[in-house]
């Protein structure tokens, strides 16, 4: 059977056939099929606006996605108030109510000096006897560090290290697939939240106290599973990068309260060197508490003196915790020179 269109004229008419009929309507509302289907998934809104990769979507209706700091690889960094609300309303639900620290048999009964003492004298909370006493892990942990009081020693509160990761990934657009050097990351206190989120070998720390160290590859990297991240930490005091390689660099320098115990002399030094490390433009240099070494310059001097070597001040920001009870001073810069 077939459909003839033909006019007055006496040419000969089209001819359709039936199967090639249906198969064309099948096509076409596939077609459109697929066409509504990108349409509906589209996340551009009613703005107009694209979004790039790593970077929240900036749209004007109170967006989710700059709300929670979600980047396109579905990656959230930043705590958003909606996250407080929940755990404020979990805590309402639970009837949960401040204590004060009461030690409490059956839950921790004793002290950390405490369970240091045990951990020393029985060489660890289970221990082998007679001819077994030799045995040991593959990857020995001294007792101090076994009783977390490094998590005392400096950097408090200790549980601000998030809060602090937060500022800094989302102040400099962080990507997984960025670099991140820390100037001084002591035990990981921030950086462990840094190297959770980058690629394997991303980020590079240069830190000076061998205890420090210790810490950061005997119990924070194993305890938290990060080993497999293989973050480069460098021992040195000196301002010397040249263990993190030539051609290397960074999307993201920072220094938390590291430059306050180091004479000016060195932080310029160390300021030079790090300049070509620098992403040019993009990249960002974040300074926490003072920025002395410039300062006591003056500020024509100082402004001269980035100036030099290719830096530029690019504001101060006083950063109050979502999370915790503190705020923190930073200072940024950025690299001028390609």
């Amino acid at each position: 059977m077939a459909l003839s269109s033909s006019s007055s004229s006496p040419s000969k008419g089209i001819v359709v056939t039936v199967p090639v009929l249906v198969l064309s309507v099948s096509v076409a509302a596939v077609f459109f099929f697929f066409l509504l289907s990108s349409l509906s998934s589209c996340s551009c809104g009613g703005v107009g606006r694209i979004a790039v990769a790593g970077v929240p979507s900036q749209s004007g209706g109170g967006d989710v996605a700059a709300a929670t700091g979600r980047w396109e690889s579905g990656e959230t960094i930043r705590s958003s108030k909606e996250d407080v609300e929940w755990v404020k309303d979990q805590i309402r639900v639970n009837g949960l109510h401040m204590q004060d620290n009461v030690l409490r048999k059956g839950i921790n009964p004793r002290t950390r000096a405490q369970q240091l003492q045990d951990l020393l004298q029985y060489k660890g909370i289970s221990h082998y006897e007679g001819p077994d006493s030799g045995n040991h892990t593959a990857l020995p942990c001294p007792g101090e560090l076994l009783t977390e009081e490094h998590h005392s020693n400096y950097g408090e509160p200790w549980a601000g290290g998030r809060d602090v990761f937060e500022f800094l990934a989302q102040s400099s657009h962080l990507k997984p697939d960025s670099k991140v050097l820390e100037i001084g990351c002591g035990t990981l206190r921030v950086g462990l939240h840094f190297i959770r989120y980058l690629h394997p070998g991303h980020f590079h720390c240069l830190e000076r106290d061998e205890l420090s160290l210790m810490a950061a590859f005997r119990y924070e990297l194993p305890s938290q599973g990060l080993l497999h991240k293989r973050p480069l930490i460098v021992k040195g005091d000196n301002m010397d990068f040249s263990r993190f390689g030539s051609d290397v660099v960074y999307d993201l320098i920072y220094a938390s309260a590291v430059f306050l115990h180091m004479p000016g002399d060195l932080v310029w030094l160390g300021l030079e060197r790090l300049t070509n490390k620098l992403k040019p433009y993009d990249g960002r240099i974040f300074v926490s508490h003072n920025i002395k070494f410039c300062s006591r310059l003056g500020g024509d001097e100082c402004k001269k003196r980035l100036t030099k070597l290719g830096l530029e001040y690019v504001g101060k920001h006083t950063h109050d915790s979502l999370l915790f009870n503190h705020y923190e001073i930073w200072f940024e810069f950025k690299r001028t020179k390609a």
